[in-house]
């Protein structure tokens, strides 16, 4: 009953993380607002969750990545849609995995566009609403990534540093309102991320995961909902969500594989 009719943004919302947040808060009643670069698999999923749980759902394209389509899309929404009480940033991704010399500058590009500059976009439109209103929750899916370094992930760590600095710089920047700021930091978890990452390589992507148990989307919408599911005058601050098999980046506990 704490989120009936509560109006809830999730970027990236057509897969992975996104989609299984918006599958949470439907079971919750929630309106949902839902975008992805995909249009047609979003609207794919949004058919399917208010089929299947009966809540409203709002579905558009848009590429974070560009402010004025950001700015444009959302202040076009229609007057029932506009006042978001809940943000989460879920769209991002990881593109290559080189050597700073050795790295692509279109890679970064692609990353820091959408894991900080897309982010910063989608937050400052929506916090017009949730200021004049003085109410609501933004929720940053950032990654163990921003905490510890790893080799040939220096970019990628770097996006996801400023995601931590961005929430903890927030939450004082709306200081003595009823805002609230989370960020939910994510290890290994078992979604299309690596494909991504190694521009559709099945087999490269398949062994990030091999011989483990990651996490599932499912698991971190959890930690989402935990976050936005306490009492008003509660904010979690931070989780950081591993699998049991991992204790780091690069630390991770294999089965080994069976050869015939």
């Amino acid at each position: 009953m704490i989120l009936r009719d509560k109006i809830v943004l999730i970027t990236g919302a057509s897969s992975g993380i996104g989609a299984a947040c918006a599958e949470q808060f439907a079971k919750m009643g929630a309106k949902l607002l839902l975008c992805a670069r995909r249009v047609e698999v979003l609207n794919e999923l949004a058919a399917s969750l208010h089929h299947q749980y009966g809540v409203e759902v709002y579905s558009f394209k848009l590429d974070i990545r560009h402010y004025t389509e950001v700015a444009g899309a959302l202040r076009e929404l229609p007057a029932a849609w506009k006042s978001v009480d809940i943000l989460v940033n879920n769209a991002g991704l990881a593109a290559g995995l080189d050597t700073l010399q050795e790295g692509s500058l279109q890679d970064w590009e692609d990353m820091i566009d959408t894991n900080v500059k897309g982010l910063l976009y989608v937050t400052k439109e929506i916090l017009h609403y949730m200021v004049k209103q003085n109410a609501g929750h933004i929720i940053n899916i950032g990654s163990i990534a921003g905490h510890y370094v790893y080799p040939k992930g220096a970019v990628y760590c770097a996006t996801k540093y400023a995601v931590n600095a961005l929430t903890n710089g927030l939450r004082m920047d709306l200081f003595g309102k009823k805002i609230r700021v989370s960020t939910v930091d994510p290890g290994a978890v078992e979604t299309n991320f690596s494909l991504i990452r190694f521009k559709g390589d099945i087999e490269r992507a398949a062994a990030v995961y091999e011989g483990m148990e990651a996490l599932t989307p499912n698991d971190v919408a959890d930690a989402v909902l935990y976050c936005v599911t306490r009492p008003p005058h509660v904010n979690i601050s931070e989780i950081i969500i591993m699998p049991t098999d991992q204790a780091a980046v690069g630390m991770i506990s294999r089965k080994p594989t069976l050869e015939c």
